[in-house]
């Protein structure tokens, strides 16, 4: 593609209707708003105005968001044939800052969803997806910094090599540089924090299906192909999130029949850690790392050990509630400060702008950490009637990221004077 082709296109998209975006639709879904008719609204916008790539990458988002992934991304797909630049201006108003997004094709995780850390800002986004196999497409929109939100996966592991090098030589200031983000991976982020004393993060192991099934025939031991492998063994599909695929499994037998219920070829194997408070109940923190500095996002609390925040009844307990609120207000002077070197050393050793880490604690007080990602999603969406706490919370955390990109702006203003 062309510069004045590519530019064709840039003009055309803005006089189509404007995008939506993620985070508006996650939120009409994350109420309970039936997007279907939206859907077919969209549907029809697309069908009638040639290269409507806006109306594509919203029925893309919807689509997704109604468990049609595969449909939803050959909609992406015809979207980004169209156009690989999706902008969405300043919700304040006027912007002072412009920040370039550079994204991954691919499904709601693949990519950091920053729409959400901008809510009511100063920033306008401008979302630069790069197509595997295809060149940066010109013009590079004008901005003041860069950030990288192309998240950690088999897939997206060939783009961040190739943005390593690409980017050394960019103009302006960038965020998560693709090669820390590479860090994050679940085997070279256990390696990296194994030897901090205050984190326990289990050894995990990626294994085919072929090596699974001679362990679910007793044939292999968990520890032949896991580090302190025994079971209780945690598995997932490789690459997978939000508990997709997630089991715990307890004997060889348990390891044959999971397999039964999952096509994947390739998966995730870890131990089980059991870590229930003293009151048989488990608690689960998502941590945000913006600019080293530790920020809560939320805390989910549950009889079962497979937490999500959806399943862990918050809104139904006020109880719950009334602790997560605890955790919020106190975070400072107590989570964060208990757990301040395995923050600082998180920090340190993966190296990223700004990350989430889905972490619990050990009997012995240690950090317990699950994952660490880019890529989780740290919102406003819940009711103010039930959590009016939360919104003030992130409100702190979206003023974080904001002053984050303004400070690393200035920084580099002040490293080379006169630069625009």
């Amino acid at each position: 593609m062309n510069a004045s082709t590519a530019q064709s296109r840039l003009d055309h998209s803005d006089a189509c209707e404007p995008l939506i975006g993620l985070a508006p639709l996650m939120t009409m879904a994350f109420s309970g708003v039936d997007l279907a008719p939206l859907g077919a609204r969209l549907i029809e916008r697309a069908g009638s105005a040639a290269g409507d790539a806006n109306a594509l990458m919203d029925l893309s988002t919807v689509l997704q968001l109604r468990g049609n992934k595969d449909v939803g991304l050959a909609a992406q797909e015809q979207a980004l044939q169209a156009q690989q630049l999706y902008r969405r201006p300043a919700p304040g108003g006027a912007a002072a800052i412009r920040l370039l997004a550079i994204m991954a094709p691919g499904d709601l995780m693949a990519n950091t969803p920053l729409e959400f850390l901008l809510q009511d800002s100063d920033v306008a986004l401008e979302m630069l997806y790069i197509v595997p196999g295809q060149p940066f497409p010109p013009p590079i929109p004008e901005h003041d910094i860069a950030f990288v939100a192309v998240c950690e996966s088999e897939p997206n592991r060939p783009l961040l090599r190739r943005l390593g090098e690409f980017l050394q030589s960019w103009p302006r200031p960038v965020c998560n540089l693709p090669e820390r983000i590479g860090r994050t991976g679940r085997e070279t982020a256990h390696a990296l924090l194994a030897t901090v004393p205050e984190i326990f993060m289990p050894p995990s192991a990626r294994v085919d299906r072929c090596t699974l099934e001679r362990v679910g025939r007793g044939e292999l031991a968990p520890g032949a192909v896991l580090a302190d492998g025994c079971f209780p063994l945690i598995i997932r599909p490789l690459d997978s999130h939000a508990g997709h695929g997630l089991m715990k499994i307890d004997g060889a037998q348990g390891v044959a029949e999971y397999l039964l219920t999952v096509p994947e070829d390739e998966f995730h194997i870890a131990r089980f850690v059991d870590y229930r408070s003293a009151d048989a109940l488990f608690r689960k923190y998502r941590v945000v790392l913006i600019g080293g500095r530790a920020y809560a996002g939320h805390m989910g609390i549950s009889d079962h050990w497979m937490i999500h925040y959806l399943n862990a009844g918050m809104g139904e307990s006020a109880e719950k509630r009334e602790e997560e609120e605890r955790f919020m207000r106190s975070f400072d002077e107590d989570f964060a400060r208990r757990h301040a070197a395995a923050f600082g050393a998180i920090a340190e050793r993966i190296g990223l702008d700004y990350l989430v880490i889905d972490c619990g604690e050990t009997a012995d007080g240690r950090l317990l950490v699950f994952e660490i990602d880019p890529g989780a999603v740290v919102h406003c969406m819940d009711p103010a009637d039930l959590f009016p706490y939360k919104h003030a919370q992130m409100r702190r955390v979206f003023e974080a990221f904001r002053d984050m990109l303004s400070g690393a702006i200035q920084s580099v203003g002040r490293l080379r004077p006169g630069k625009t």
